[in-house]
């Protein structure tokens, strides 16, 4: 793959990067300087290798033009032929410089730094808005008539509870002893099919028309690289799409300022909500919907449990005692989130 792009010398070394739970990643060393490779793992188009490389076409052209606007992204190496991505044996990869920087969470971020994080979202939001339309038209899932972006549906939900209890419980038959985090599991289980059952006639209607607009679509600590107190590059595109947006402006607070026991921080969330408000113009109706339409999602949403038990993939099980704690503390701190996002 090197030899397609003149200018990057010859290899010496290359390390698998070891952070994020999805992404395939290498630091390739060459004569010439360190680069990231990477492997794109797009499964929604596993049927159809030419709409993967067009919808990585996409991520790379949005990245080229943010930094034109001064967004610190990384865009990839364009090789011999004029071209970002490389397929081999319907693999697509791309070839990006490598970025050296840290990740931070919420706790290592100063009030400054959370205003900071909020107008840089913002930024992405209006970057994003002006570098994708029209020149990109409108977006391949998107045609007109979609409908709206549905809340999740307590009945799907209790099925789904019931499943996960069996497996939590060694009920399913998978003969596996159960340790700690099964216990856990199960409580928590039990004590958000309580909670839905209570709110359940709180579920968010489908919007008619929500504050949608080009996303990163997964804007989290592990996809932000910091240079001491500054943010040097935003990584992983992939989930590039059309969402609402001032729903990314709280699940990604919703990460980057959960505490261990499961609470947020408010008084950062605070900060950052402003900066993103004022950042991406949008107004506090806005975030007030999307900070319900995010704790419901978060209320009936079980995917650490369903990688454990569904899929046997336990890589995600140290995120679970904050994240299933959060949906009972923001149950009972609506109010105050809310506030957060919207004073």
């Amino acid at each position: 793959m090197l030899r397609r792009y003149p200018d990057v010398g010859e290899p010496l070394a290359c390390e698998p990067i070891t952070k994020g739970l999805l992404n395939h990643g290498y630091r390739v060393s060459t004569t010439s300087g360190s680069y990231f490779l990477k492997h794109h793992l797009d499964k929604k188009h596993l049927d159809d290798p030419s709409g993967e490389r067009a919808a990585i076409v996409r991520q790379h052209r949005a990245t080229q033009r943010l930094k034109s606007l001064g967004v610190p992204v990384v865009p990839p190496l364009t090789d011999a032929r004029g071209e970002t991505v490389t397929v081999i044996g319907e693999r697509c990869y791309a070839l990006h410089p490598w970025v050296d920087g840290l990740h931070r969470v919420g706790a290592q971020l100063t009030l400054a730094q959370s205003r900071r994080l909020g107008a840089l979202l913002g930024a992405v939001h209006t970057g994003l808005e002006q570098v994708m339309a029209p020149r990109d038209g409108p977006h391949p899932a998107d045609p007109p008539g979609r409908p709206g972006h549905p809340s999740p549906d307590t009945a799907d939900t209790f099925a789904l509870i019931d499943d996960l209890l069996d497996a939590a419980r060694g009920q399913d038959g998978r003969g596996a002893p159960r340790d700690a985090f099964d216990e856990l599991a199960v409580h928590r289980l039990v004590e958000r099919r309580a909670l839905l059952e209570q709110h359940a006639h709180r579920r968010p209607p489908t919007p008619d028309g929500p504050a949608t607009g080009w996303v990163h679509g997964d804007f989290h600590p592990l996809n932000l690289l910091y240079r001491d107190a500054d943010p040097v590059a935003i990584v992983d595109w992939d989930r590039l799409d059309v969402q609402p947006r001032a729903e990314e402006a709280v699940r990604a607070a919703a990460i980057f300022f959960v505490r261990p026991a499961g609470e947020l921080d408010l008084a950062k969330v605070r900060a950052y909500a402003r900066a993103y408000r004022r950042a991406a113009g949008a107004g506090t109706a806005e975030l007030a919907a999307a900070v319900h339409r995010v704790w419901w999602e978060r209320l009936n949403d079980f995917w650490i449990l369903r990688w454990r038990y569904r899929l046997d993939d336990r890589r995600a099980d140290p995120q679970f005692p904050a994240v299933s704690a959060l949906a009972v503390w923001w149950t009972r701190e609506y109010e105050a989130v809310c506030a957060a996002f919207t004073e």
